[in-house]
């Protein structure tokens, strides 16, 4: 089963863009998306770290069965400066009521594109996945270094050894090798768009950034290693990050009619049409 969902469900783009104008309240928006998709990536912990009161209301919220996969702080990836065991302890603090209800699934630990590959790279990987458990690590590589032809083997093998699920990328094909494995029971793909010019730009948001709407064409690329990676892994969850206006959803739903076509079996990316108001 392919599980399909977006990297938040809050964007200022998804506010103004996606949800109809009757949702109005944070509880609102989060019970709108859970009826749309069964799985979330919440990128905001990287930003801010949010209150056990936060995600505790956000267990709460959604129906048994749905899945969290939350970002690591900053701090825990070298974003930011920051003492690792105390960046740790703060952000398993924060996370504990969505663990505690059992709908936190795994950790993305998004590496900068200045962390090469390296021995002391990798043990300081292995050292952050450890503080982790019992969720799942989920390492993205943002270096070239770590998905050339010539480096992928070991990198995969690193990932394999120790319990890592390696983050399958689909990016703009000037910035990293497009890659599809499955290191873990739990294989994890995610879609930052196709945008050449923003890529390797400073922008001062992520939408800026991630400024893409999929082509059914482009997505269509990507039902193949999917079939292959549900193949190998016991899941697989595939999520959208081109936080611009509604363009994740938008794509979900385009990729889950390509699964659907296909005869792969999916949840997520339906394509619901608004209730309509009556008068009783």
């Amino acid at each position: 089963m392919i599980r399909l969902g977006t990297c938040s469900w809050a964007d200022a783009g998804l506010l103004a863009k996606w949800y109809p104008p009757s949702v109005r309240t944070s509880e609102e928006r989060l019970r709108h998306y859970a009826q749309r998709f069964d799985m979330v990536e919440v990128d905001s912990p990287f930003y801010r770290l949010p209150t056990p009161e936060t995600t505790a209301r956000w267990a709460e919220r959604t129906p048994d069965g749905f899945t969290f996969h939350v970002k690591a702080s900053g701090e825990l990836t070298g974003h930011r400066p920051g003492e690792r065991g105390e960046a740790m302890r703060a952000f398993r603090e924060a996370i504990a009521p969505l663990q505690a209800s059992g709908k936190l699934r795994g950790v993305l630990l998004q590496y900068p594109p200045w962390v090469a590959k390296s021995r002391e790279a990798a043990r300081g990987i292995l050292e952050t996945a450890a503080l982790l458990e019992p969720l799942v690590p989920l390492v993205e590589f943002r270096h070239a270094s770590w998905l050339v032809p010539e480096e992928l083997p070991t990198t995969l093998e690193l990932c394999r050894r120790n319990g890592l699920a390696f983050v399958s990328l689909d990016t703009p094909g000037n910035a990293l090798p497009t890659v599809a494995e499955a290191t873990h029971p739990l294989a994890y793909v995610r879609f930052h768009g196709r945008n050449r010019e923003t890529w390797f730009k400073k922008v001062d948001t992520s939408a800026e950034r991630f400024d893409w709407l999929y082509e059914r064409e482009e997505l269509a690329e990507w039902v193949e290693p999917l079939r292959r990676l549900d193949a190998e892994a016991d899941e697989v969850h595939a999520l959208f990050n081109n936080n611009r206006d509604d363009f994740a959803p938008r794509s979900a739903v385009i990729f889950r009619g390509l699964l659907d076509e296909a005869g792969i079996a999916a949840t997520g990316g339906l394509d619901l049409p608004p209730a309509e108001m009556t008068l009783f």
